[in-house]
């Protein structure tokens, strides 16, 4: 299920109805908007003007996630005016499960912030691509004896963390962004495809 939104005509009632949280209806299985290549560079070039919010909606935090393990993606307000939208907040918390075995954690609204703020430093309105966010303590501890490099006090395990990619953004662009906002960890994974942040120390890597 996707919505279109014009910009140009959209009003502060309607917004509110859309990305309030009234029904947040857009959390569901689609296709993924871009596959990961050998280029650091993911999806397709930015056309999108930054994103400062829709018109008669100044003091709205838009956030925007794809989740490329479960295919499911949300576009939500999670703040209004300062305040946690409740039906918003609940819905990231679903689409940033752990999706090995559904387990659902509250995610820390600064780690939200973060990306909010990434995003709009960048000019960015596309979704951010998850590669994993909450992370359950029997997950991560299967992912250690794997030898996968994971840390065991994980900040993925308390909420506190996600690893993501940007369409259009080349990963460097995305760590630079962060890193910029001094607002956490920021860790940088090539290989991987992906940018680390956590709202622990700030600290880069």
């Amino acid at each position: 299920m996707a919505n279109v939104i014009d910009n140009d005509a959209v009003d502060r009632r309607r917004f509110l109805r859309i990305f309030g949280g009234v029904a947040l209806a857009c959390l569901a299985p689609l296709p993924l908007a871009a596959s990961v290549t050998g280029s650091e560079t993911l999806g397709a070039p930015l056309s999108a003007p930054p994103a400062a919010g829709l018109p008669g909606a100044p003091d709205a935090h838009l956030i925007s996630l794809l989740n490329i393990n479960t295919g499911e993606r949300l576009a939500c307000a999670y703040r209004e005016k300062g305040i946690l939208v409740p039906d918003a907040t609940a819905a990231i918390d679903r689409l940033l499960r752990d999706h090995r075995n559904d387990q659902v954690k509250p995610i820390d609204p600064q780690l939200l912030d973060l990306l909010h703020g990434t995003a709009a430093k960048l000019g960015s309105t596309e979704p951010f691509q998850v590669v994993c966010g909450y992370r359950s303590a029997a997950t991560n501890a299967a992912m250690r004896r794997r030898g996968a490099g994971v840390a065991k006090h994980s900040y993925h395990i308390d909420g506190r963390a996600v690893d993501v990619s940007l369409p259009g953004v080349k990963l460097s662009q995305l760590r630079g962004a962060a890193r910029d906002l001094k607002s956490g960890g920021v860790g940088y994974y090539p290989g991987s495809r992906f940018v680390h942040l956590d709202t622990g120390p700030v600290r880069t890597w």
